[in-house]
Formats: structure tokens, sequence, C-alpha cells
């Protein structure tokens, strides 16, 4: 991976951690306190601690993974059946969710991101505040006494 990521797993976490704690000035469980306390404060902290999570479950998944595959290699150091053919294209969807991960936390982290700085980021910057639908999805209170729409009585059936 480029950007002073190694390949080695450990150090992906590591490093985009060590990221986000420099960006908003404070440690990881910090910053999960304060997405959890007033989540739509900072949006772009909450984007980066959800997928900080989402890549840590990733990374554990990958651990488990491998240490699957290992225990198997042991017992059949010679022949690799379809079992453990299996463990190991576990351990490559396992890579493959992890990098992905760490690819959209560096992206969330990236100020100049492709796409961050187009007209499709400033209309999404602008949708973004909004919290409810854009339009009203339920009826309208009617008045006490109002009698429903003639389109409701239809063959004495409600409408659906």
């Amino acid at each position: 991976m480029s950007d002073g990521i190694s390949d080695d797993a450990e150090d992906v976490v590591g490093v985009l951690t060590e990221r986000i704690e420099a960006r908003f000035a404070m440690d990881m469980d910090q910053l999960k306190a304060a997405v959890a306390a007033a989540p739509t404060a900072n949006p772009d902290a909450t984007d980066v601690v959800k997928w900080h999570g989402l890549l840590v479950q990733a990374q554990s998944v990958l651990d488990r993974a491998e240490d699957d595959l290992l225990a198997a290699l042991e017992t059949r150091p010679s022949q690799v059946d379809d079992p453990t053919m299996g463990l190991a294209h576990r351990v490559n969807a396992a890579v493959t969710a992890r990098d992905g991960r760490a690819m959209v936390v560096r992206w969330l982290l990236d100020p100049d991101a492709p796409g961050k700085k187009d007209l499709a980021a400033e209309r999404l910057a602008r949708l973004r505040p909004r919290t409810g639908p854009a339009v009203q999805t339920s009826a309208p209170q009617r008045p006490p006494g109002t009698p429903a729409p003639a389109s409701a009585w239809r063959a004495g059936r409600p409408v659906r």
C-alpha cells in the first residue's frame, strides 16, 4: 500500500489510527466519546470513527482467518487440501475487506482527495446537514370534522 503504510497488517490499523488522532488532536477513545456525545457536531469525525471501527473489525477477522490458515498448514505442511484452500481464500477476502476499509479511512482523512472539491462534493455538502426527509412523508393533519377526500370512498374500500 502507498502513503507510508507497510504491508504488515498491524501497521495498517496503527498508522491510520495515528493519522486520525493527529487530525483531530485527540486519541481514538476521546474521539469516539465525542462522536457518541454529539454525532452531528462534526460529520467528518463521525464518518472517520465509523470507518475506523469497520477497519478494526476487518483486521480482527483477518487475524482470525490467518490463525486458522496457519493452524491448518501446520497439521499438513506437505499438502494443501480443499479445506485449507478455503481458508486461504478466506484470508484473501479478509485482506481485501481490510484494505478497502483502510482506503476509505485514508480518503476521509485527505482533504485534497479526488471527489472532495468538485461540484458533486459541493452539492453533497449542501445536502448533508439535512436530518429528515426532503419531502413530507405522512398525510397532513386534517382539522376535526373535515371529511376524508372523495377518492378514499371508492367501493367502500380504503385507498391503498
